[in-house]
């Protein structure tokens, strides 16, 4: 029986290489995404041009009756779901004096609510030996000026991830989180100058930006073979401290 793994905010960035790696690895995709239709469809077409299994679903991550629909789907077209990846996030940088309420909203919205719900139907409908992954990030740790509300709402996902662990006692599936360090997507290279990206790339002994195929190797492990490794957050930043 092939494994089946949804993965939100599939569309680009770090979930899209999270999507093909997942793909790759012999696992039929399911690609959540919010309004890019075009980019997530091409995802599903790489997919299957290159013989694996992909659909892609329009859902909003914070909507219960989206992600349930996401769910259905799933198990629909492929028979179930093994895997949850969430990836996709929002975020918003701007110093605590100068943060806009709204934007913490939409940030808290996506990143906090947004896991609770896919948290709370991969946990209902996940079969056994399968694996939660939900995204954090090493800015929790880093404590870099801006980021205050985004690291806010990812250290919340920190402290889901665990609990949610061991609430499935029994289950045979695990929960993780993966915390990457500065990678090299739009997303994060989004109104930065060319000094601050360098200077970023050098937070690490190795010197460069993580890719988002360097996520998605650990995700990959995550997903399946690494079934030891449970509760944990594993910081992907190339030894940033």
């Amino acid at each position: 029986m092939n494994r089946v793994a949804v993965v939100t905010g599939g569309s680009r960035g770090i979930g899209r290489a999270v999507a093909l790696r997942l793909a790759a690895d012999g696992q039929a995709v399911v690609i959540a995404y919010a309004h890019a239709s075009d980019a997530a469809e091409a995802v599903v077409a790489e997919i299957e041009g290159k013989g694996g299994q992909a659909v892609a679903v329009r859902a909003d991550v914070a909507d219960e009756a989206a992600v349930a629909t996401l769910f259905d789907t799933a198990e629909q077209r492929f028979g179930g779901v093994d895997v949850v990846v969430h990836a996709a996030g929002v975020m918003v940088l701007a110093p605590v004096a100068e943060l806009d309420l709204d934007a913490l909203d939409r940030m808290h919205r996506t990143n906090v609510r947004g896991t609770f719900v896919v948290g709370r139907e991969a946990a209902r409908r996940v079969r056994r030996g399968g694996a939660i992954v939900n995204f954090s990030t090493s800015v929790t740790r880093l404590s870099l000026p801006t980021y205050a509300g985004y690291a806010a709402s990812k250290a919340a996902v920190e402290a889901i991830s665990p609990i949610l662990a061991k609430e499935l006692r029994g289950r045979d599936v695990t929960v993780n989180a993966v915390a990457p360090g500065p990678t090299a997507t739009d997303l994060f290279l989004d109104g930065k100058d060319e000094a601050t990206v360098e200077r970023m790339a050098k937070m690490n002994p190795m010197e460069r930006l993580g890719t988002p195929e360097d996520i998605a190797e650990v995700v990959s492990s995550l997903a399946g073979p690494a079934r030891w490794v449970n509760g944990q957050t594993i910081y992907v930043n190339g030894g940033a401290a």
